[in-house]
């Protein structure tokens, strides 16, 4: 194993398979409703990432039809996580916030939950709120959206929040220490070359991070980026080349950091390129990453026998 993967470590640590259940709680975004843009993120179709995104269906209903969904697809299922996925999590009074999550941790099948949101939208009240969840069960994440460590790019795709909003968020998430946290970044930005991708993975290597989530830049249908792509802006990457920057990536970070997630995709309905970012290629994908790992790793023990 060259990394260490989310599905392990919840797997050694429960003793079994732990299935992730995505949410939509209804929620929205800051950068949608005006308070800090319009738009959106430039890259951003949520309906692309989430199976329930803009769904109808109570927290409620989501949650039990999945669970026996799982349950009859998977026999040795030990529990479930509850990924509240779709846009930002964590963008609501706290007292919508309590019931939304009470929910989730009401079932006693649920081991925990994981909050995707911006690093902007974690005031100390809801900090307070989610660690206050860990005291009977621990396995709480924060997944911050962070993309990249550079901030002209993070304002080319229409972010609405700086690098050091992130930082902030990191370390006083972290003052909560039962709070895990999980970054996600984008390699292949448009206008960014290795280097600033490397630079991106320096950071997070200097930050209390506990997990990753690492995707290649997927144009779906929809979004500005779409719009940019046609008009030749936008360059797709290469599938070997991805597996390169991904492998150059995680070779910055902590060896005990945990990898939730190494590739992306979108149904073909809403894929746009490259091609290998639909599910039906994300074995070929891993796979690539497999082997580049292998490669060095020959390499590695070559140039040992050379010395």
């Amino acid at each position: 194993m060259y990394y260490r993967k989310f599905n392990d470590y919840l797997k050694e640590k429960y003793g079994g398979r732990i299935q992730k259940i995505a949410i939509d709680a209804g929620f929205t975004c800051p950068n949608r409703d005006g308070s800090k843009a319009s738009g959106g993120c430039t890259f951003c179709n949520n309906e692309s990432f989430s199976p329930y995104a803009m769904t109808k269906q109570t927290v409620k209903d989501q949650i039990e039809k999945s669970m026996e969904f799982y349950k009859n697809k998977f026999k040795n299922i030990k529990g479930f996580l509850a990924y509240f996925q779709a846009f930002t999590n964590t963008y609501a009074p706290v007292e919508k916030l309590r019931e939304v999550y009470d929910q989730a941790m009401s079932y006693p099948e649920i081991i925990g939950m994981s909050i995707g949101t911006r690093p902007d939208c974690v005031p100390e009240e809801v900090l307070d709120l989610i660690a206050s969840y860990t005291i009977e069960k621990p396995e709480i994440w924060i997944e911050y959206g962070l993309q990249t460590a550079h901030y002209k790019t993070l304002k080319k795709i229409n972010r609405a929040h700086g690098v050091s909003e992130f930082v902030d968020a990191v370390l006083r998430t972290k003052k909560r220490s039962s709070i895990k946290i999980c970054v996600h970044v984008i390699l292949g930005l448009p206008e960014e070359d290795y280097d600033d991708m490397m630079e991106t993975a320096k950071l997070i290597a200097a930050l209390p991070i506990d997990g990753v989530k690492i995707h290649p830049l997927h144009i779906v249908k929809h979004t500005a980026m779409e719009k940019q792509y046609y008009r030749g802006e936008i360059k797709e990457l290469d599938m070997k080349k991805y597996a390169k920057l991904a492998v150059d990536f995680l070779s910055y970070l902590p060896k005990d950091i945990i990898v939730h997630r190494i590739t992306g995709e979108a149904t073909e309905d809403e894929l746009v390129a490259p091609y290998w970012c639909s599910p039906k290629y994300k074995m070929e994908v891993l796979k690539a990453i497999e082997e580049e790992f292998q490669k060095r790793e020959r390499l590695e023990k070559l140039s040992l026998r050379v010395v």
